[in-house]
């Protein structure tokens, strides 16, 4: 198990050079060393060997008996089984379309060019479709179940339509509200000019001080932030720069570091390939990235600390004069986006269920590539009353699909909600957590997520986890709760 680990953590360079460093004209033969490396990992994880050896551990009455063991084997007999129902001439196909498609989406949204993408699309949502069969369909289930269940053991489309349902329930009066009846906060110096190597800087200070080992770990700059551990020892971040602008990539910056501070917390020295070495699910991973970025990124505890630290790094008169009540304020607008990635805490979520809904009836058969646009734009007029000017701020806007990445998007919305859960917890157990954050003395919060998700692995899976560390199953009241705490008062209500 630790050959194959070996083997996917040069397929995860191969995709961090390919977004930070490769040049657009090597995208062919990095296609055609996805698919045979994509080969070769799935030979050996559905050899007749590994089977064989999974089955003598189980067999193994002394090996059965050590909870480790036990853990780790009942779940490499579930990924294998899994694994195994894939054919090659797929697997080998979905890496080689799939790394294709993304720089196929990537120019297409560079020159606003949906029809260029869409036939990329439809491969790779047939793709989709034939590993969906190939896995199987759980019964009285659908397509969807069988990509989703790869992300989130258990879960169902169904289940999602119903905690969706019940989010949104809260959401959108509240949402209302506050843009009806509230007082907005002043947004205008998130304005103020700030060139990119002090953006650098700060962003690098703040990512060390939230624990981040760079002596394991990289921060670079690429169009769509994301996280790759690679292994022990490797873990990679990266940042986007977009105009300039104050703050414009330290959220982003600090999302992706909740998931490098994951993959660095997860126990891998001596387990690296199996799964206690590994992170629970999407979702759970989702949190930890959602916490760091929202729940301490977002508070006011936080920029108690960092606003002085910002005005001593940068000298700017206009910097200078910003206060913490202004930046906290500023920082928790709600305002409609078009754009996900620039949301809110509170209306994200809508982002996530328009595009659980629209990926979910593509793969059904209900919703053509071809109409996804119009689509598109009829649902964030519903739901966010935004017109939606280009399909670059549209339908274009996300790598997943080109990555045909099918069934990861609702896995942001179920982060959300168990970051709440957990922030709930933990700040129970650490009665002076905000006067930590003042502090900027982050080992409090890493800490407690250290003992309490990341030492423990695949161990559970995603809702046993959330209940034993927070005693309770998921549910979306604590999201909620936390959402109405601060934004009422932020808008004066």
């Amino acid at each position: 198990m630790r050959e194959l680990a070996v083997l996917g953590s040069i397929h995860l360079t191969l995709t961090w050079d390919q977004e930070v460093m490769m040049p657009p004209a090597a995208a062919g033969l990095r296609s055609e060393q996805a698919a045979i490396l994509s080969t070769v990992l799935h030979e050996r994880r559905t050899s007749a060997h590994v089977g064989e050896l999974i089955a003598a551990c189980e067999a193994d009455a002394e090996v059965m008996a050590d909870p480790d063991a036990a853990a780790n084997l009942r779940t490499l007999r579930r990924d294998f089984d899994r694994a195994a129902r894939l054919p090659m001439e797929l697997v080998r196909e979905t890496a080689a379309v799939s790394t294709l498609a993304m720089h196929r989406w990537r120019a297409a949204r560079e020159a606003d060019d949906f029809p260029a993408f869409a036939p990329w699309l439809e491969r790779l949502v047939r793709l989709n479709r034939d590993t969906a069969d190939a896995r199987g369909v759980p019964e009285g289930g659908e397509a969807y179940d069988a990509l989703l269940e790869n992300l989130e053991p258990g879960m169902r489309a169904a289940e999602l339509d119903r905690v969706f349902g019940e989010l949104r329930t809260g959401l959108v009066p509240l949402i209302r509200e506050l843009r009806e009846n509230g007082t907005g906060p002043d947004t205008g110096w998130m304005r103020i000019p700030l060139a990119t190597e002090a953006q650098v800087a700060f962003n690098r200070g703040v990512v060390e001080r939230m624990g981040f080992d760079f002596d394991g770990g990289r921060l670079d700059a690429s169009t769509h932030p994301f996280c790759v551990g690679a292994g022990p020892g490797d873990t990679r971040l990266t940042a986007r720069y977009d105009g300039g602008l104050l703050l414009s990539a330290l959220h982003g910056a600090m999302h992706e570091t909740g998931h490098g501070l994951y993959e660095q917390g997860l126990p891998k020295a001596g387990r690296f390939g199996l799964p206690l070495a590994q992170a629970a699910s999407r979702a759970i991973h989702e949190s930890q990235a959602r916490m760091w970025e929202n729940f301490v990124g977002r508070g006011r505890p936080f920029w108690e600390w960092a606003l002085p630290e910002l005005q001593r790094q940068v000298s700017n008169p206009a910097v200078a004069r910003l206060d913490v009540d202004t930046v906290f304020r500023g920082l928790n607008e709600v305002e409609p986006s078009l754009i996900r990635v620039s949301s809110d805490e509170a209306t994200y979520n809508l982002h996530i269920m328009l595009r659980f809904d629209l990926e979910r009836a593509m793969l059904r058969g209900d919703l053509p590539v071809a109409e996804l646009p119009g689509a598109w734009n009829d649902r964030m007029r519903s739901d966010l009353g935004l017109e939606v000017p280009t399909d670059r701020e549209g339908v274009l806007q996300d790598i997943h699909w080109s990555m045909g990445a099918i069934g990861s998007f609702p896995t942001y919305t179920l982060g959300n909600l168990y970051a709440a859960q957990l922030w709930d917890a933990l700040g129970a157990e650490l009665p002076d957590l905000d006067d930590q954050l003042r502090r900027g003395e982050f080992g409090g919060v890493l800490g407690w997520l250290r003992t309490n998700v990341h030492a423990h692995g695949r161990r559970y899976t995603a809702p046993e986890l959330c209940e034993r560390a927070t005693g309770r199953p998921l549910g979306h009241e604590p999201l909620l709760r936390y959402l109405e705490g601060k934004l009422r008062p932020v808008y004066g209500l």
